[in-house]
C-alpha cells in the first residue's frame, strides 16, 4: 500500500507527525502522485486519497489542487464549486484543525487511469516548480505562522466566490504560491504569497469599489 512505501526511511523530526501523516513529511508532492497514479491495487483515486496520502501536508497539497484552476480562465461558477473546499481547509488551517472535508467532497473520485492521465499532464509544470522549492525560512510554514496564512487563504478564498470575470486569477494564484511554499516548507514563496494575496485584494477592492460606484452613478442619474 501506499503508506506503507511512505513510512519507510522516515524519522520523527516533527513533533506529532507519527500520529498524522509522518509519512509524507519527506517525499515531494510529484512523488506522492505518481505513486497514487502508478497504484495497480486501486480502480479509483478520490480527492480523500490524496488527503490520507499527504499526511500532514494535505493542507497544501488539496488547497493547491482546488486552486490551481482558478488561475486559467475557466467557465462561470467553477470558482464558487472549487472555492467551496477552500474555504474549508483554509479555515481549518487558521484555527490549527487536522485537515477534514466533508464525505460529498472527499468521496469525488476519477479512475486511476484518467488519474494518471491528468499527473502526466502536471508533471513537468510540477518538477519545475519543486526544483524552485527548499526547506527555507520554515517558520513561515508552521503554527503560528501558518494560521495567519490560513486566515489570508480564507479571506481569498472567499473572494473567489465573487461573479466578478477574472477576478479569481490572481487570488487563486496567491493560494497556489502559499500552498507550495507550505508543501515543501519553503518560507519565500509564502512571502511571495502573501505578496499576491495584497495585490489580489487590492485589486478586487478597487473592481468592486468602482463597481459600487457606477452602481450609485446610474441610480442618481435615474433618479434625477
Amino acid at each position: 500500500m501506499i503508506d506503507e512505501r511512505q513510512d519507510e526511511g522516515q524519522d520523527d523530526g516533527h513533533a506529532g507527525s507519527a500520529a498524522f501523516g509522518h509519512a509524507a513529511t519527506r517525499r515531494r508532492f510529484s512523488a506522492i502522485l505518481a505513486g497514487l497514479a502508478d497504484d495497480q491495487g486501486r480502480e479509483r483515486i478520490s480527492v480523500g486519497d490524496i488527503l490520507a496520502a499527504m499526511g500532514d501536508r494535505a493542507f497544501g497539497a488539496l488547497m493547491l489542487i482546488f486552486a490551481l484552476p482558478n488561475i486559467l480562465p475557466t467557465p462561470p461558477g467553477t470558482s464558487a464549486v472549487l472555492g467551496a473546499p477552500l474555504v474549508v481547509l483554509a479555515a481549518q488551517m487558521t484555527l490549527g484543525l487536522r485537515p477534514w472535508l466533508p464525505q460529498i467532497i472527499a468521496g469525488r473520485s476519477m479512475t486511476t487511469r484518467d488519474f494518471a492521465a491528468v499527473v502526466g499532464r502536471l508533471m513537468p509544470l510540477l518538477l519545475r516548480a519543486e526544483r524552485l522549492l527548499r526547506p527555507r525560512l520554515s517558520f513561515l510554514t508552521t503554527p503560528p505562522a501558518e494560521n495567519v496564512m490560513g486566515a489570508v487563504c480564507l479571506v481569498l478564498a472567499v473572494v473567489l466566490f465573487l461573479p466578478m470575470p477574472l477576478g479569481n486569477i490572481l487570488p487563486a494564484l496567491a493560494v497556489s504560491l502559499t500552498a507550495f511554499g507550505i508543501l515543501e516548507r519553503d518560507g519565500l514563496w509564502v512571502i511571495a504569497g502573501l505578496v499576491c494575496a495584497v495585490v489580489a485584494l487590492a485589486v478586487v477592492g478597487g473592481a468592486l469599489a468602482a463597481a459600487v460606484l457606477a452602481f450609485m452613478l446610474v441610480v442618481q442619474h435615474l433618479v434625477l
